[in-house]
């Protein structure tokens, strides 16, 4: 039962620390954050109740934390292959899109004359 309480303390305390710091953050948390922070967050509950209450519980959770960059890691890759996919699939072509013409640039010439006195 000790277990139980421990590990449930640990994960509470850990989703609040990570809420904490993603609010302090005016930009949104990476896919790799997210897959250590829930990743560890598993191996703090699968440590604790598996391994030796709180060296299992640490040793879990880093593991965990790997584990779950790791797959945020490979997330973050398939977006972005997907993205680049669908750009070279839907080409924008900036030229189309503008509405004025450009007024003709003026060229400036300058004539030299040359002088003699008399």
């Amino acid at each position: 039962m000790k277990k139980y309480i421990f590990s449930a303390g640990l994960v509470i305390t850990l989703l609040f620390m990570a809420n904490l710091s993603v609010q302090a953050q005016s930009r949104p948390v990476s896919d790799q954050a997210k897959g250590a922070i829930v990743g560890g967050a598993a191996g703090i509950v699968a440590g604790g109740l598996i391994g030796h209450g709180v060296k299992g519980a640490v040793i879990g959770g880093a593991i965990g934390a790997g584990g779950g960059y790791i797959v945020g890691d490979a997330i973050r890759r398939k977006k972005l292959r997907q993205r680049q996919a669908y750009l070279r699939a839907h080409p924008v072509h900036h030229y189309a899109h503008t509405t004025s013409i450009a007024a003709p640039r003026s060229v400036t010439t300058t004539t030299v004359t040359k002088t003699t006195n008399y």
